[in-house]
C-alpha cells in the first residue's frame, strides 16, 4: 500500500510519527493509500523549514515572484487532468466536476500573477514642509492553511498562491482523507522554480492542526471547514496571537417567486444541490418555493432527480459520484429516513441506492439525490448542515415571509433569488443577510478578483478570503514619515505635540 508523507523543503519528507489515516476510493471501497499524520515534531520540521526560507523569499523582487507564479500556472495547465484525476480517486467527485475545480482553483492563480497592482502603495507629497508620508504593505511571515476534503485542490489554491505572491512563506495542512491533489500541487511548485521552503504540505489530523495554531513562529492561518472547527480555529489562533480567517458551514437558501421560470429554476436547484454530492458549502440545502410556485417547483425537480446518472467519477457518463466516507454517507442517509417521522414529505428517496454496470462500485460509498417537501424550521433536515445530496423544500405564503426565514439562519454563507422581477431582485440583495448573493445564479462564488466569504456563522475573522480581501490578509499596512530638511532649516528643541504647516 502506498504511503504519502510530508513534503518540506521542496522534498519529500518521510514521517517517522508512527501514526498514519486511510485514505480511500469512495467509488470502490477500497484502501489504495494511507496517509502520515504528523507528530509535533514534524509540523515544528515545516513551519522552521518556512521560516528560513521567509527573510530572503520576502525581499525577492516583485519581478521574480510574479515570474515563478506565470510557470506555476502553465505548469497547472499542463497538468490539470492528472491533477482532476487524484481528485476523482480520493474524493469521488465526476471527472468534469474535478475540472471544474482545477480550474476556479487557477483563477487565484492567475490573480496572484498580477499582485505588483495590489501592492501598489500611496504617496502624500508636502503634508508639511518637507515632510512626504507613504503607506506600503509588506507580508506577514509564515502563514498557515488549513483545508477541507470538499475542494481538495481548489481550496489550497485560494490560499497559497496569493500568500506567496505577498512575500509570505507558507504551511499547508490539506484535508488527511484526500490529501494527493495538494502534495502534487507542492511538486509542481518546485517543478516552477520555487525556492526551497517556501511551500511546504503537512499531512495529519487535530495534532497537527492544533500544533499549527499554537506554534510562535505561524503569524496567521487561513481556514475553510465546518462552523464549529471554525470557531475553535479562531479561538485558539486569536488567543496565540495570531490573524485569523476561519470560514464555515452553511445552509444555502434559494427563493423562488411564482414569476420565476419554473423550468429554468428546477434545472439550476437540482445542479446547485447535487452536484458534488452536495459536498460543498455553496451548495443549495434549501428551496424557499413561494405561493402558488410550490407544487410546479417540487414536480419539476423531482423530475430531473430521479433522472440524474450516478456512478463512479471515472465513468464519463456519470453525473454524480459517491461520498466522501461510509460513515458520511450513512450519516446524511439518515436525514432522509427520519424525515417523514418529522413531518416532511419525502418525495424521491435516494438511501439504498445501487450503481448499475459498475460491479467494482458494490462497496462504494454511493447515496443517491433526496428531495424532502414541507420542510419546516425544528427538523433535523433543515435545522442541521447536512452536507451531502438532500434538497428540502420550505413553502412560504409571501416575499416577506421567505426573507425573514431566511435571514433567521445561523448561516449567512450564499443565498439565491430566482425572479423575472428586477424590483424583487434589487430589494433581496440589500435586505437578506448572507455574504453572497445570486440573482438567478445559484451559486454566487465569486470570480477571483472579487472575494468569497459569508455571514454570520459561516465566518469567523474580519476578512474573507482571496480577492482584495486575501491580499489585505496576507499582508500589513506600514506607514512612513519622511521628512530630508534643507540646510538652512534648524528649528531647535520642540518638545509640543508635532503639527503640520
Amino acid at each position: 500500500m502506498k504511503t504519502l508523507g510530508h513534503w518540506i523543503g521542496n522534498k519529500p519528507y518521510e514521517s517517522t510519527s508512527g501514526t498514519v489515516g486511510p485514505v480511500w476510493n469512495p467509488a470502490t471501497g477500497a484502501q489504495p493509500t494511507q496517509v502520515a499524520l504528523a507528530s509535533v515534531d514534524e509540523v515544528d520540521a515545516a513551519v522552521a523549514a518556512a521560516k528560513a526560507a521567509y527573510r530572503e523569499w520576502s525581499q525577492t523582487s516583485l519581478a521574480r515572484r510574479t515570474a515563478f507564479l506565470f510557470r506555476y500556472r502553465a505548469l497547472l495547465d499542463a497538468h490539470r487532468d492528472e491533477i482532476a484525476a487524484l481528485i476523482t480517486a480520493e474524493h469521488g467527485k465526476v471527472h468534469a466536476d474535478a475540472l471544474g475545480e482545477v480550474a476556479r482553483g487557477m483563477e487565484i492563480v492567475e490573480l496572484a500573477c498580477g499582485i505588483p497592482e495590489k501592492l501598489k502603495g500611496e504617496l502624500s507629497t508636502e503634508v508639511s514642509t518637507r515632510v512626504d508620508v507613504s503607506s506600503i504593505r509588506q507580508p506577514v511571515g509564515v502563514v498557515a492553511g488549513i483545508s477541507p476534503f470538499n475542494f481538495p485542490a481548489m481550496v489550497p489554491m485560494w490560499m497559497f498562491p496569493l500568500a506567496l505572491a505577498c512575500g509570505n512563506t507558507f504551511v499547508l495542512k490539506p484535508s488527511e482523507k484526500d490529501p494527493s491533489a495538494a502534495y502534487r500541487l507542492a511538486e509542481l511548485a518546485a517543478e516552477a522554480g520555487l525556492p526551497e521552503g517556501v511551500l511546504n504540505v503537512v499531512n495529519g489530523d487535530k495534532v497537527a492542526v492544533d500544533r499549527l495554531l499554537s506554534h510562535p513562529d505561524v503569524a496567521a492561518v487561513s481556514f475553510v471547514g465546518s462552523t464549529p472547527i471554525a470557531r475553535h480555529v479562531q479561538a485558539e489562533a486569536t488567543a496565540n496571537g495570531k490573524r485569523v480567517q476561519a470560514l464555515g458551514g452553511a445552509k444555502n437558501h434559494m427563493l423562488v417567486l411564482p414569476d420565476a421560470d419554473l423550468d429554468h429554476a428546477a434545472d439550476n436547484a437540482v445542479s446547485a444541490a447535487y452536484g458534488s454530492a452536495g459536498e460543498r458549502c455553496m451548495a443549495v440545502s434549501v428551496v424557499v418555493a413561494v405561493g402558488a410556485a410550490g407544487d410546479a417547483l417540487v414536480a419539476r425537480i423531482a423530475e430531473r432527480a430521479r433522472a440524474l446518472r450516478i456512478g463512479p467519477g471515472t465513468d464519463p457518463a456519470s453525473e454524480m459520484g459517491p461520498l466522501i466516507t461510509r460513515e458520511h454517507r450513512d450519516k446524511v442517509a439518515s436525514y432522509v429516513t427520519g424525515a417523514a417521522a418529522q413531518g416532511a414529505e419525502v418525495v424521491v428517496d435516494g438511501t439504498g441506492q445501487s450503481v448499475a454496470g459498475h460491479p467494482e462500485c458494490a462497496d462504494g460509498f454511493f447515496l443517491g439525490v433526496s428531495l424532502l417537501d414541507k420542510v419546516t424550521p425544528g427538523m433535523a433536515a433543515y435545522d442541521d448542515e447536512i452536507f451531502g445530496p438532500v434538497l428540502s423544500v420550505v413553502r412560504a405564503e409571501t416575499y416577506d415571509e421567505a426573507l425573514a426565514l431566511i435571514n433567521s439562519s445561523k448561516w449567512g454563507n450564499g443565498t439565491a433569488i430566482f425572479t423575472r422581477d428586477g424590483g424583487a431582485a434589487r430589494r433581496f440583495q440589500l435586505e437578506v443577510e448572507a455574504g453572497m448573493v445570486g440573482v438567478n445564479v445559484p451559486i454566487p462564488v465569486p470570480v477571483g478578483y472579487h472575494s468569497f466569504g459569508g455571514w454570520k456563522q459561516s465566518l469567523f475573522g474580519d476578512l474573507h478570503i482571496y480577492g482584495n480581501d486575501g491580499v489585505q490578509f496576507y499582508t500589513r499596512g506600514k506607514v512612513i514619515t519622511t521628512r530630508w530638511p534643507a540646510p538652512e532649516d534648524s528649528g531647535g528643541v520642540n518638545l509640543g505635540f508635532p503639527s503640520n504647516h
